[in-house]
């Protein structure tokens, strides 16, 4: 990690602004900065990391809480080592999920002297975070205050400009679905809730809704706009006029079913076009509660309508036929470059001129190479020994250090093909890993293959499956700080809600589905010594067992990540006769669909290290 940014002065001019009347209507006791966009995004746009900025930490997740005398930082354990090592000695972490931490709101109210103001900048908080923690001040005599003027912007002299790079068109034979066979089951699902207009402020589902992608924001093929879908069948996008080319209009119009279904208006109108809505309103207009609070206070409560999730989020998990095959395609390709860079690595390690950098770049080669390649879906996480436990660790200049034969290497990666979105992890030693390291990793394979062979009924949320993968780990008291498993995106963002598998319940999951893909991905860390992580990503497929209860349908999971796992760090006599079958058949599997892809290639070495690793184990 780089050294700690010196935050001193920042807190300092922050702290005033939050006493200057020329920004607060009142003076301010605490101020939340967020890590949200105005759209709810996990990857924010340069511009757009306000918390990173004040504070140095520039983890996905993240909550800042500056009062006249504190600054707090809450983050998740993916990122407690992470958020140490780049905050300076001003800031105190604040380890979220950690029975002994108080609670953002909770922090605040056993902090602030009654009559305290506190302040958030609407646009970047999302209504369902805004609403109880206002309400759960105001029970003691606080205030949560909207305060429009964002005041970090203010001390941002530098700050980056707002991204506006092309909007491309993708055809029907990548997306499977037109516009308009989207927009029929969306006005289903409108009418079904007796409102008269949905808003859609989730940059991947308007994406995915018009069959678009940009590249506004690194890693994540979305661009920066908002979508109204009215009851009568049209819809509004609006996106800075910059953007706006006559392909992409013509791409509307066709995909739309004329020009008379869609209008576009400029992206900074949106505000200005919901109040317009309230002149003449009647029904509801309808958000999803993760839309920021700026936008939803815009409509009288009783006009008002807010779920958890939106139709187009729920279509969007389920891929079509179309975008089944994409995926599988995209992890095939993605199998063949990451096979290229392991072989690689194991002739190039021993040479020592091999580092973190210099591997994830070349593996970045490898997968150019393939057939519609765009680019990463997320920042490599080439770690090697130590910085393996740094769970969301990104290599640069400062910290890189050369992949060795006496260390664990953990590699996470991901692209963005033009048919789907990829993301692998594989933890691998290129000599001789100990005895302990050994076992470790044989406890998260076991438990990664434990879960992948789960039947499960239709509907049930992921958070019931967890402890599956955690079991082999929790017997001998050992676990791991994150989740284990999130949604994929069809060449769109890498985490996609709103389902997931993790110890932590997610209230907006609606349940499992076939043709969800999801990530199974265990690990193990240890500070300052090693982490380790095997991640697949899986189909939920329908199962048949022999029983039916209640003709519920069951399902299960399909393995579609195509890279062998590392027989040098199993312990076979710790694998059961099931496990060891089970593994042999998907390295089975590995070797007989991306062995071909890579002799048809030409890529001699990698194929022969793939024979070599699938090569099949017993006790």
């Amino acid at each position: 990690m780089p050294s700690a940014k010196s935050t001193t002065n920042l807190l300092k001019q922050l702290r005033i602004s939050m006493q200057n009347s020329a920004y607060v209507k009142e003076p301010l006791a605490a101020y939340i900065i967020p890590s949200a966009d105005a759209h709810n995004g996990e990857y924010l746009a340069h511009c757009d990391e306000f918390r990173g900025f004040i504070s140095g930490f520039n983890g996905s997740a993240g909550t800042a809480i500056v009062t006249n005398t504190n600054a707090c930082m809450w983050t998740d354990g993916r990122y407690y080592l992470q958020a140490t090592e780049q905050m300076d000695s001003n800031w105190t972490l604040m380890k979220e999920n950690d029975p002994n931490t108080l609670k953002t709101g909770q922090w605040l109210v056993k902090t602030l002297p009654a009559g305290s103001s506190v302040g958030v900048d609407p646009k970047l908080i999302t209504t369902e975070i805004f609403v109880p923690l206002q309400t759960e001040l105001e029970i003691v005599g606080l205030k949560l205050i909207p305060v429009k003027q964002n005041l970090v912007e203010l001390l941002w002299t530098e700050r980056p400009k707002r991204p506006l790079n092309p909007v491309k068109p993708l055809p029907v034979t990548i997306t499977g679905k037109t516009i308009k066979e989207k927009l029929e089951e969306v006005l289903i699902a409108i009418k079904e809730k007796k409102a008269d207009f949905l808003v859609i402020t989730a940059l991947d589902q308007i994406a995915w809704f018009l069959n678009l992608r940009g590249s506004d924001i690194e890693y994540n093929p979305v661009f920066f706009s908002y979508l109204i879908i009215s009851a009568n069948g049209t819809f509004t996008l609006f996106i800075d006029p910059r953007q706006v080319t006559e392909e992409l209009k013509e791409h509307l119009t066709i995909e739309a079913g004329g020009k008379d279904v869609y209008n576009i208006e400029p992206y900074s109108r949106i505000e200005e076009a919901l109040r317009d809505l309230c002149l003449n309103l009647s029904g509801f207009v309808w958000f999803s509660e993760f839309s920021s609070y700026a936008l939803t206070h815009i409509i009288p409560k009783k006009h008002l309508l807010l779920t958890q999730t939106t139709p187009i989020e729920l279509m969007k998990t389920i891929k079509n036929p179309v975008e089944c095959a994409g995926m599988r395609n995209a992890h095939c390709k993605d199998a063949v470059a990451l096979c290229c860079y392991f072989s690689w690595l194991e002739k190039n390690v021993s040479s020592g001129t091999v580092t973190e950098v210099s591997g994830a770049k070349k593996l970045y080669e490898f997968r150019q190479l393939q057939e519609n390649f765009i680019g990463d879906s997320f920042a490599t996480i080439s770690s090697v020994g130590p910085h393996g436990a740094i769970i969301h660790y990104q290599p640069d200049e400062s910290t890189d250090i050369p992949i060795t034969t006496e260390t664990l290497y953990l590699c996470d990666s991901g692209a963005q093909y033009r048919d789907g979105t990829t993301d692998v992890t594989r933890t691998l030693h290129f000599g001789t890993p100990t005895d302990y390291e050994k076992e470790c990793y044989t406890r998260v394979l076991k438990g990664q293959l434990q879960l992948a062979s789960r039947v499960f009924p239709t509907k049930i949320k992921g958070n019931h499956l967890d402890s599956f993968a955690r079991e082999f780990l929790w017997d001998v008291g050992l676990d791991y700080a994150h989740g284990t498993g999130h949604g994929i995106g069809h060449y769109l963002n890498v985490h996609e809600g709103p389902m997931g598998i993790s110890w932590r319940p997610v209230n907006q999951d609606p349940g499992l589905e076939a043709n969800m893909f999801l990530s199974n991905e265990p690990g193990y860390y240890e500070d300052g010594k090693f982490g380790m992580r095997i991640e697949d990503i899986v189909q939920i497929i329908e199962a048949t067992p022999p029983h039916n209860f209640q003709n519920r349908g069951f399902l299960t999971f399909e393995t579609i990540t195509l890279v062998p796992k590392s027989n040098n760090l199993i312990v076979p006599s710790m694998l059961t006769v099931k496990e060891i079958e089970q593994l042999n058949r998907y390295h089975r599997q590995c070797r007989d669909v991306i062995g071909p892809l890579l002799e048809k290639q030409g890529f001699v070495e990698a194929h022969k290290w793939l024979i070599k690793e699938t090569e099949p184990i017993s006790k």
